[in-house]
């Protein structure tokens, strides 16, 4: 894991691969729980009999699932000692290219796009991140996320 304690470090760090997190596998329950959460209960996620005769021939995790996980990966990937608070900006680019299929695993990858001073203290940090899953050639989400970080 790689941490930063500084706004100098992370500026330093542009253009670095930042590492992966572990492998983790996406199963039937969390995608239930997303859709549960989400409202979306689209039968490609949720229903395996019917899965089966679709283009995958199982059911697949929704993109902003694993969207939604990269918070947690990068949290096995980097780490920032001294942060007084670190926010969720945004993102500036999201893609979903292959799917992740019910019972793969995945992990993140991150590299340091940008770092930028925001004032108080502040730093502004872009990442792009790479969801990868085992056996696929393609990855199945990449982003841009955007996030503060007040030292």
């Amino acid at each position: 894991m790689k941490t930063f304690t500084s706004a100098d470090e992370l500026r330093a760090a542009v253009g670095q691969h930042l590492g992966y997190s572990d492998w983790h596998v996406v199963d039937q329950e969390r995608i239930d729980r997303f859709a549960d959460a989400t409202g979306d209960h689209q039968w490609i996620h949720v229903d395996p009999e019917m899965a089966k005769a679709g283009p995958f021939g199982t059911t697949i995790a929704h993109g902003y699932l694993t969207l939604s996980l990269i918070p947690w990966l990068m949290g096995e990937i980097v780490a920032y000692d001294g942060v007084k608070m670190g926010i969720n900006y945004g993102t500036n680019k999201v893609r979903f290219p292959a799917p992740v299929p019910v019972n793969s695993r995945v992990r993140a990858g991150a590299e340091l796009v940008a770092a930028e001073d925001v004032g108080g203290g502040g730093v502004q940090i872009v990442s792009r991140v790479s969801i990868e899953v085992d056996g696929q050639e393609k990855p199945s989400c990449v982003a841009e996320t955007v996030a503060r970080m007040y030292f």
